[in-house]
């Protein structure tokens, strides 16, 4: 039953998280920036959301840092909706799944390509 209300945290959390970023923070540092998961802690104090991050490292760098100096507006604003009796700690962490996959597949074609000549 725990697990569940936790899953049902995270996602509620993701969404959240998300629109905020839509609409919420207006920083011109924050980059194109999609929350991929979130991860709360078992006693609902600590939420670490992962963000995929596109652009240069330097923007990268920039929206992480954007993020992170929002992450007490943030957590404002999903306690707001979030009825439980504590708001969550906020972490934010880049995902770099996406990287890797696409690092992964240039692979496979390199491979491919290799295997046709």
């Amino acid at each position: 039953m725990a697990e569940l209300r936790v899953r049902k945290i995270q996602e509620f959390i993701k969404q959240e998280v998300g629109k905020l970023l839509l609409n919420g923070i207006k920083d011109p540092r924050l980059g194109f920036t999609t929350v991929t998961d979130v991860k709360v802690t078992g006693d609902l104090r600590e939420a670490t959301v992962y963000v995929s991050l596109f652009g240069s490292e330097k923007e990268k760098k920039d929206s992480l840092n954007v993020l992170n100096k929002a992450k007490g507006f943030i957590r404002k604003e999903v306690g707001k909706s979030l009825n439980i009796f504590y708001s969550p700690e906020i972490s934010f962490e880049e995902d770099k799944s996406l990287e890797y996959g696409m690092k992964i597949e240039k692979l496979l074609n390199k491979i491919h390509e290799d295997d046709k000549k």
